[in-house]
C-alpha cells in the first residue's frame, strides 16, 4: 500500500491521530466473526482505535464452479467497504514487499484469528504492541491448526478458547484470557468452531455476553495485559497438528467401539468427512454381493441391547436409523 492510501484527510487528522492502528489476520468465515465485533468497537464513539489493514489468504478456486474467489475474510471486508488496497494477501507472511508495507502503516498491534500463515520473527517485530492470537483451546491444550478436531475426537466435555500473545513457538505465547466452553456430545467441529470464535467476540457491541478480545482490548493497549499475560505450562501441552487429518483418517473401522467411531464422525465432520464401507449380501445367493461405500454424516451410541448374540456382524435398520455392530459390544 502506497503511504497517500492512508494518509488522512485534513477534516479527519485530528480524530484518526488518537486512534491506534490495528491490522487484523484471518481468512475463514470464522474469522469474520472477529473482523465484525473489531468493525463495530472501532467505530464507537468511544473506540480508541480503527482497523488499519487486513492481511488474509490470497484468492483460491472455491465452490462447484471453481472459479477464484477472495477468502471469506477479504470478501466480507470488501462488503462492508473496506479499502481493497489495505487488503493484503501475500502468499508467505514473510515477503519482503508484503512486510515494507506493513511497516509504512506503523501497526501498534496485530489480531490474528485461525490465519493460516505462520508468522516469522520480522513479522513479529513489527506492532510495538505485539500480536494477539484466539485460538479455539484452552492453551496450552490442543496448540496447532486443528484443535477443535482434535479435541472432539478425544471427545472432550469442556473446551475453550484463549487470547494469547503470538510467539515464534506454535501457540505457546503468555495467555491474556480463557473463556471455557461445555462440549454437547451431538455437536460437530464447524459448529463448535463458530461458537468459540463467537465466545472470543461479542455477539452484540454491548451485550453482557461480550467476551475476551473486545473486553480486553483496553488493557492490551495500555500495556497491563502483556505484564499480566499467564505463561503456558509446557509440562501440559497437547499438540493437533492439522497435518494428521488426512483422508485416509476418513473411513470408519467398527472394530472400534461406537463412542469412538462418533467422536470422530463429530470432528472430521467438515474435513475430510467420515466414510464406510460395508457388505451388502444376497439373501437369496451368497456368492451374489457388493461392497458399498457410505458417508457418514450424522452418528449416536446406541444401546449395547440392539445387539444379539447371533447378529453381531449384522447392520439393523430400527426406527429409521441404520443400527451399526462395533467393537466392545457397542452399537452405532
Amino acid at each position: 500500500a502506497s503511504s497517500s492510501s492512508i494518509t488522512p484527510s485534513s477534516s479527519t487528522t485530528t480524530i484518526t491521530s488518537k486512534k491506534k492502528s490495528l491490522v487484523f489476520l484471518g481468512s475463514p468465515q470464522v474469522s469474520a466473526t472477529v473482523l465484525d465485533a473489531l468493525f463495530n468497537a472501532s467505530a464507537a464513539p468511544s473506540s480508541s482505535f480503527e482497523v488499519t489493514a487486513i492481511v488474509t489468504q490470497p484468492p483460491s478456486r472455491r465452490d462447484r464452479g471453481r472459479k477464484v474467489m477472495p477468502s471469506p475474510v477479504a470478501q466480507y471486508a470488501l462488503d462492508r467497504g473496506f479499502p481493497s488496497d489495505l487488503i493484503f494477501t501475500p502468499e508467505r507472511a514473510g515477503e519482503e514487499t508484503f512486510l515494507s508495507n506493513l511497516r509504512a502503516l506503523q501497526p501498534e498491534l496485530c489480531i490474528t484469528a485461525a490465519y493460516g500463515n505462520i508468522l516469522p520473527t520480522k513479522f513479529l517485530n513489527i506492532p510495538p504492541l505485539g500480536t494477539v492470537n484466539i485460538h479455539p483451546s484452552l492453551l496450552p491444550l490442543y496448540r496447532g491448526a486443528a484443535p477443535v478436531q482434535r479435541a472432539l475426537q478425544d471427545g472432550v466435555k469442556e473446551t475453550g478458547v484463549s487470547l494469547a500473545f503470538t510467539v515464534r513457538a506454535l501457540d505457546a505465547g503468555p495467555v491474556i484470557a480463557r473463556e471455557r466452553v461445555e462440549v454437547d456430545d451431538q455437536i460437530k467441529a464447524p459448529d463448535l468452531l463458530a461458537l468459540l470464535f463467537s465466545e472470543g467476540v461479542p455477539i452484540m457491541l454491548f451485550d453482557d455476553r461480550s467476551k475476551l478480545l473486545i473486553c480486553k482490548l483496553p488493557s492490551i493497549f495500555d500495556g497491563s495485559a502483556k505484564v499480566n499475560a499467564e505463561p503456558q505450562d509446557d509440562s501440559k501441552v497437547t499438540l493437533a497438528p492439522k497435518a494428521r487429518i488426512s483422508p485416509e483418517e476418513s473411513w470408519l473401522s467398527f472394530d472400534e467401539e461406537a463412542l469412538i467411531l462418533h467422536n470422530k464422525v463429530r470432528a472430521f465432520a467438515g474435513w475430510p468427512g467420515t466414510r464406510a464401507k460395508v457388505l451388502v449380501i444376497d439373501d437369496e445367493s451368497s456368492n451374489n454381493h457388493n461392497i458399498l461405500e457410505l458417508k457418514i454424516i450424522t452418528t449416536r451410541v446406541g444401546s449395547n441391547d440392539k445387539i444379539r448374540d447371533n447378529d453381531v456382524h449384522d447392520i439393523a435398520f430400527i426406527k429409521d436409523a441404520l443400527v451399526f455392530p462395533c467393537g466392545g459390544r457397542t452399537d452405532l
